[in-house]
């Protein structure tokens, strides 16, 4: 792991004078003792040679320059030289804004937080809840030098993204300042006895780049606008009143930075009736351009477009012209390629698949109406066998139901067609996730979010009564489940190399389930969902560089092995924590009944060691605080910023630049060395299958489910993406993301799951 150095302090010159810039650079070298500063050094001296004059601000742009030219995948290390230089910039500017001494680094922390919430960007509650005192002792626990973990691309993307500025881009907060804020908001409303210790906890997570917390949440806390949540799945029912409705709270939630995965499953296809009038329905793609629409004209906080993926079933009717709306052919009025796909699977279909079987598609509206029930509220509850499968073929056999009769292997090769241009739909194995859904005595899951791992009951919200009081309109609405899921994730290589996964799970799931309290949701009904689940998704990301650290291949059974035992531990240590919060706090108010309280959930894993058995005791009695506890998010931004790879996703290259509006910053893989390179094999040279196979192990342990890729060719054949499918099911894998070819159109992660 890339540590800090020494102690030696580096400072911008206050003048540009040559003795001052050599003192400089010095003190740079001596902080990195591996590179040699005579090429930068020079060059700097002739730049300046040939300037009559240079500010402050553009030397210390000459030097940034002059690192970020140098770094490659031989000296990677000049990364933290233009990191810290940036730092370096940052002090200045916030010195500047605020009105202290430079050489100080930080400022007053309790007059930044008065400043701020005088500029109305922090909130007030922070001077409400923490004494002056308390905030002075706060302030002597920042460390400065833990900036210095930063690589360039890191301390960029945190500046530019997340840091507290004026309205008018002045720089005000610090680094340490925006964890320690962090720290201080998810902990306000702990008892007052262990509040401090809990935040200086919390800090210590966040400031030592053990974890990262989602991107909402490392935006928004402390400050007087935004939310906390990463991401939100609705339901939305088959009425006009409903998709309308659903496109508000879409709009909404949009609005304060959510990404949204959509059902859409329940509304019927093309051609059905309305109110008994015959093939009047246009089916679900005009409603996707509604929301398409939504998604351009509702951005997040005015960063990015609004992000939002769409699900269908795979016996819809309406499949095929769903999966052709991201294509770049075709009819642009059956297009929507600002919205995701995503496909729910169930278990028969891929078996029909498999033998080469027919399949039938149906209209979910007269499928009601003529079955008396609703084919997609039913799931194998059995491997084989189960009430979904038995409904199907009640479906098919009906001789008064309209079908279509499809051999079920050209459904999945227009979705590998559309997979290989878009790289989407993302597909979601709906019995399996039913199946081992840990409440499934309270509800149904449907799909999954917009970066694949949450996996959550769902339900619509239904408008009961409207009516007019005293001149009032009433809405009385009977609320669904409306999936809010909480984020952050272990930094792998980083903590599991200190030895501190145990103190930082705990500080963690406490982090994670405050932000459920901390939280004001726009949308009612996410907000009661919120609560009654208390639904966390704790993850993980650098698992190739932790695998790079530890001198393990990743195409070993050695990989796959480690990969099943870091993530029991991970398991037991999250569930341990949730189990410590429900005895402090009370268990979340869906548990009686959960397999959690039955212990269902620990056999079905076959959690049979001493340890297992004595937590599953202690779940069953004292509750748990989560009725979902584990998710992997994509994270790629908040990887870069704690300095490591991606989730659980390889490398693409060993040196790349990653490109963004305002930047181009060069990018090596983390602690790149002569040991480590053989470690770092790239996605697309990485058998697939391998990653399935570890893939399979993670999975076991996670209860929610994993933001997981492939990465092929662009000239693979059909039936390598067929095999991958199709190992990836048998697997036991509730779902898969992108598709990701090195032909696809660029592929965005979701900012808001990045965690």
């Amino acid at each position: 792991m890339s540590k800090i150095i020494n102690e030696r302090n580096v400072s911008l010159p206050s003048s540009v004078s040559a003795e001052q810039v050599n003192a400089f650079i010095e003190a740079l070298s001596d902080r990195f003792p591996n590179l040699n500063f005579n090429e930068f050094q020079e060059k700097i001296m002739q730049s300046i040679q040939l300037k009559d004059s240079l500010s402050q601000e553009q030397f210390a742009k000459l030097c940034i320059l002059s690192a970020e030219e140098r770094i490659c995948s031989e000296e990677p290390e000049w990364s933290f030289v233009a990191g810290q230089i940036f730092v370096e910039r940052l002090y200045e500017r916030a010195a500047q804004s605020r009105g202290y001494e430079k050489k100080e680094k930080y400022g007053s922390f309790e007059q930044l937080i008065q400043l701020l919430i005088e500029m109305k960007i922090y909130n007030p509650e922070l001077l409400e809840k923490y004494s002056s005192d308390e905030l002075i002792y706060l302030e002597s626990l920042i460390v400065p030098k833990r900036d210095q973990l930063f690589t360039y691309i890191g301390i960029v993307t945190l500046a530019e993204r997340y840091l507290a500025k004026s309205h008018t881009g002045n720089v005000y907060e610090l680094p340490q300042e925006r964890f320690m804020i962090i720290a201080m908001t998810l902990m306000m409303n702990e008892p007052k006895s262990k509040r401090m210790q809990l935040v200086e906890e919390a800090y210590w997570a966040l400031s030592n780049l053990y974890m990262t917390v989602a991107t909402p949440t490392l935006a928004n806390a402390g400050k007087s606008y935004g939310q906390l949540s990463s991401c939100f799945i609705d339901t939305v029912e088959d009425s006009l009143r409903s998709i309308y409705d659903s496109n508000t709270d879409i709009a909404t939630l949009s609005k304060n930075g959510g990404g949204l995965g959509v059902y859409l499953g329940k509304i019927r296809s093309r051609g059905s009736d309305i109110k008994g009038f015959k093939g009047i329905s246009g089916g679900v793609i005009p409603w996707m351009k509604q929301l398409n629409n939504t998604a351009v004209s509702v951005d997040q906080l005015g960063q990015r477009q609004g992000a939002i993926a769409v699900y269908l079933d795979v016996w819809h009717k309406d499949i095929f012209s769903f999966l052709d709306t991201r294509l770049n052919n075709g009819d642009e009025r059956q297009r929507t390629h600002d919205l995701f796909t995503g496909v729910s699977i169930p278990d028969l279909f891929m078996e029909q698949v498999e033998t080469r079987g027919d399949w039938y598609l149906f209209d979910p509206h007269e499928v009601q109406n003529v079955m008396g029930f609703s084919l997609e509220d039913f799931y194998d509850e059995q491997q084989g066998d189960g009430t979904f499968r038995k409904h199907y073929w009640q479906c098919v056999d009906h001789p008064l139901l309209s079908k279509e009769k499809i051999p079920a292997i050209e459904i999945l090769k227009s979705i590998m067609i559309s997979q290989l241009e878009t790289g989407t739909p993302f597909m979601f194995y709906r019995d399996v996730v039913n199946r081992l859904n840990p409440n499934k005595h309270k509800g149904m899951i449907y799909c999954s979010n917009l970066c694949t791992e949450i996996t959550q009951n769902m339900s619509p919200t239904v408008i009961e009564e409207e009516k007019t009081v005293d001149g009032k309109i009433i809405t009385v609405k009977s609320p669904g489940d409306f999936v809010v899921c909480n984020l952050s994730s272990i930094s792998l290589a980083r903590t599991i190399m200190d030895g501190v996964l145990d103190r930082l799970i705990s500080i963690q799931v406490r982090m994670l389930d405050n932000v459920i309290d901390l939280n004001q949701v726009p949308v009612p009904q996410a907000q009661l969902t919120n609560q009654a689940y208390r639904g966390i998704g704790l993850g993980t990301f650098g698992w190739q560089h932790l695998l790079a650290l530890k001198g393990i291949t990743w195409e070993s059974e050695e990989a796959v092995q480690y990969c099943d035992d870091l993530y029991e531990e991970i398991a037991y240590l999250t569930i341990k924590a949730s189990n410590k919060l429900a005895e402090e706090k009370r268990p979340y108010p869906h548990f009686e009944g959960s397999e959690w309280a039955s212990g269902v959930y620990f056999e079905r894993k076959q959690y049979n060691s001493l340890q297992w058995q004595q937590l599953r005791k202690e779940v069953q009695e004292n509750g748990i605080r989560n009725g979902y506890l584990m998710a992997v998010a994509p994270n790629s931004s908040t990887s870069l910023i704690a300095g490591s790879t991606a989730s659980i996703d390889p490398i693409f290259r060993k040196e790349y630049s990653e490109e963004k509006k305002d930047y181009k910053i060069p990018v090596t893989a983390p602690d790149l060395s002569p040991k480590t390179t053989w470690y770092y094999k790239t996605a697309y040279l990485i058998d697939q299958h391998w990653s399935i196979r570890q893939n399979a192990k993670r999975q076991h342990h996670i209860d929610q489910s994993i933001s997981f890729n492939f990465y092929v060719r662009n000239d693979i054949k059909a039936k390598e993406l067929l095999d991958l499918h199709l190992d990836a099911w048998k697997s036991g894998l509730k779902t898969t993301y992108y598709v990701r070819s090195t032909s696809s159109a660029e592929l965005i992660d979701c900012d808001s799951c990045h965690s």
